[in-house]
């Protein structure tokens, strides 16, 4: 029977003419090599589209096709199907009508699936085809935000996994919320939303109060993903519990407050930076977690192609002379500084930065947490950390004038000067810097290396990033992990003539780019073709280019 039914789909793509017999033969061949469909080889290999696939098939058996991007779910009758089975047989159960269950399927010919269907639910099964991609976004959908009640996170995990350490001493009388918050199952839940949080690689927690409950999303790989929901009668012990953490003031409910405190896990030690902020249903926290692991693998394994690596080394050995990364919030400016400032960590040099705030504490480095309040800005940090005869000097973010000033004239005055500024491209800071009042000339002579950055999900290497398929391992996304994607400018004399000419910034590039300057576009294309990346991620993180 299956062997029928192949071979029908394969005499109704060649006579639709949908793919050729060449195309047929070897999508066939990897199919005996590596098994699977034949149907998700030929999405895969590019040969025919989802959409037209799911046409002919529905042509070709009698069997109707649904749109599920366009079509009302009902949760109750998702439910019936565990996750497991569903992400094993890429089927999702979407209308009950009396003992029959209609379920969409990306392989509806699978008569397996339906017969273990049949025993599990106790129903009839009435397939309907669907796309792979369309099946994966519902069962994303359902099951990430409706599996995880507060009684499954604790089932799930151990306390004792997790050590809350260095947090600051907890006065349990402040207030009610405070004497929940500190309740063994409050204690708990908010110690498994770190740990899994921790065992899904998330780089930012978000709780964030809404009307009716207490929303909990992880940010993998640059993309937020909903988790868990906490009823809202749990909310305040919730907060509570990670404002005391964070050693915050438990009883400010109207200014925003940031903090941190750092956990333990299997021998390694994570900071988080939490952040508080009032809404009107109560306190939003960000957590950001910091892994110092992360910095300590040197430049070599930030993923950078070879062109852009070299550029690098070549401006870290110079005695001074300013190196600028440039790149909206989020495209790991921050990590490639703290890389080269561990890579530059030796007992001979005088390493000191000023951040807002200090994201990584590293030892062996003086780190200056700016703090306005009490009038400690990044310009006041800098003159007075010039005083201490630095070698290396990192700041956060080069944000005004005057911090730019200081900084300009410290590169030129014997100091290896590392910082960040908000720019699209490389060469646009140059303007950026005369924008700020920084005449031409000290530009020319202080600044080395210019370089624009953004991340670019990874492939996953266990599941090859199929699209439609995902894994365990990557939580069914296709991808793993990011990699910088970086544009470098190399400030030659020619460059510097050109700025001190002040030459428009088109000019600029437009040399640059003779002299083989690789912009954002080709360096992610490059990573593409060595199969790191997809198009769709060169295109998301390279609009317009």
């Amino acid at each position: 029977m299956a062997k029928s039914l192949h071979d029908r789909l394969s005499q109704v793509l060649i006579r639709d003419k949908l793919v050729t017999e060449t195309q047929l033969k070897h999508a066939k061949e990897i199919q005996f090599k590596e098994g699977g469909s034949l149907s998700g080889i030929l999405i895969k290999e590019g040969m025919i589209n989802e959409k037209d696939l799911m046409s002919v098939m529905s042509r070709a058996f009698s069997i109707p096709a649904i749109n599920l991007s366009s079509y009302k779910v009902e949760e109750d009758s998702v439910s019936l199907i565990p996750e497991k089975i569903a992400r094993q047989y890429l089927v999702v159960a979407i209308c009950k009508l009396s003992n029959t269950l209609i379920v969409a399927m990306a392989n509806p010919l699978n008569i397996l699936a339906i017969d273990d269907l049949k025993i599990l639910t106790k129903l009839n099964i009435e397939p309907v085809l669907s796309t792979e991609s369309d099946i994966l976004q519902i069962i994303d959908k359902f099951y990430v935000s409706k599996k995880d009640t507060v009684q499954d996170i604790i089932k799930e995990g151990e306390e004792s996994q997790l050590e809350i350490i260095g947090a600051p001493k907890e006065e349990f009388d402040i207030s009610d919320a405070v004497l929940e918050g500190e309740t063994a199952p409050i204690v708990k839940i908010v110690s498994l939303i770190l740990l899994e949080a921790l065992k899904k690689r998330s780089s930012d927690i978000h709780i964030e109060p809404e009307e009716n409950d207490l929303l909990v999303r992880y940010r993998i790989d640059g993309s937020l993903h909903e988790v868990l929901k906490i009823p809202k009668r749990n909310q305040n012990a919730v907060l509570a519990r990670l404002k005391i953490m964070a050693g915050m003031d438990i009883t400010d409910f109207r200014l925003p407050q940031d903090g941190r405190f750092k956990v333990k896990i299997q021998k390694k030690e994570v900071d988080f930076r939490v952040s508080a902020l009032p809404t009107s249903f109560g306190s939003k926290i960000v957590l950001r977690a910091l892994d110092k692991s992360n910095l300590s693998i040197g430049l070599d394994k930030l993923g950078f192609s070879e062109y852009v690596l070299k550029k690098f080394k070549d401006a870290v050995v110079k005695p001074f002379g300013m190196i600028l990364v440039t790149g909206p919030t989020g495209s790991g400016k921050s990590t490639t500084l703290y890389s080269i400032i561990n890579q530059l960590n030796t007992l001979d040099r005088n390493i000191i930065t000023v951040e807002d705030p200090v994201e990584y504490q590293v030892e062996g480095i003086t780190q200056i947490q700016v703090n306005s309040d009490i009038g400690l800005s990044f310009a006041s940090g800098l003159r007075a950390l010039l005083r201490q005869s630095p070698d290396v000097i990192m700041i956060g973010e080069i944000r005004d004038s005057e911090t730019a000033d200081i900084a300009v004239k410290a590169s030129l005055t014997g100091q290896l000067v590392l910082s960040t500024l908000h720019t699209n491209d490389a060469t646009t800071a140059v303007s950026r810097l005369v924008d700020m009042g920084i005449e031409p000339f000290l530009i020319a002579s202080s600044v080395i290396l210019i370089v624009a950055q953004r991340l670019c999900r990874v492939v996953c290497k266990s599941c090859k990033g199929g699209k439609a398929k995902g894994c365990d391992t990557c939580g069914s996304t296709g991808y793993y992990g990011r990699q910088a994607i970086l544009e470098v400018l190399n400030i030659d004399d020619k460059i510097r003539e050109m700025i001190i000419d002040r030459a428009s910034v088109d000019d600029i590039k437009s040399y640059a780019i003779s002299k083989g300057m690789k912009v954002l576009r080709e360096d992610a294309m490059e990573k593409y073709k060595r199969g790191v990346t997809t198009m769709d991620e060169v295109v998301r993180v390279t609009p317009g280019e």
